[in-house]
């Protein structure tokens, strides 16, 4: 079940509960509310799992990035073994190899920053979500823990 209707099965059982006379409190099913709250726990490590999807993916994109620049690296350094024996060649593979070795890091810088950004960006609405969720959790912790000072008020009361 979703965390958003779970905590409304919370607020309809504490709504819909019945009013103890004379008080704000009222009485709860204690394994029915501690039941929602396990599926409440359950349920959290979603964003968990993306937030690790988010990083393995960030050095992914980084680790394919660097192979990319490797490649470009390579591939000139293997065009100037090539055409060392003329002078002239030689002077302009020189050229090419630092244009090539230039725009292998440029692409390199770009493909780190775009996935730093992308990365970022997510793991911003993961944590976004998380802190939305603490607090929710916390409202509830804390209506539990009310609900259950009371239950445990009225019990001594009754003895």
């Amino acid at each position: 079940m979703e965390i958003y209707a779970l905590l409304e099965s919370l607020e309809d059982i504490l709504e819909n509960s019945r009013k103890i006379p004379f008080s704000e409190n009222c009485i709860v099913n204690k394994a029915e509310l501690l039941k929602i709250v396990q599926e409440l726990y359950l349920n959290i490590p979603e964003e968990l799992k993306q937030a690790k999807w988010i990083k393995e993916e960030r050095e992914r994109i980084i680790a394919e990035a660097q192979k990319d620049a490797e490649d470009i690296v390579k591939e000139a350094e293997n065009r100037i073994i090539s055409m060392i024996d003329e002078h002239e060649i030689t002077k302009q593979a020189c050229k090419k190899r630092d244009e090539i070795i230039a725009n292998a890091n440029e692409m390199h810088r770009e493909y780190k920053r775009d996935a730093n950004n992308y990365a970022d960006s997510k793991l911003a609405d993961v944590e976004q979500k998380m802190m939305e969720l603490g607090t929710t959790l916390n409202n509830v912790a804390e209506v539990i823990k009310t609900t259950l000072e009371t239950i445990q008020n009225d019990r001594k009361e009754l003895k």
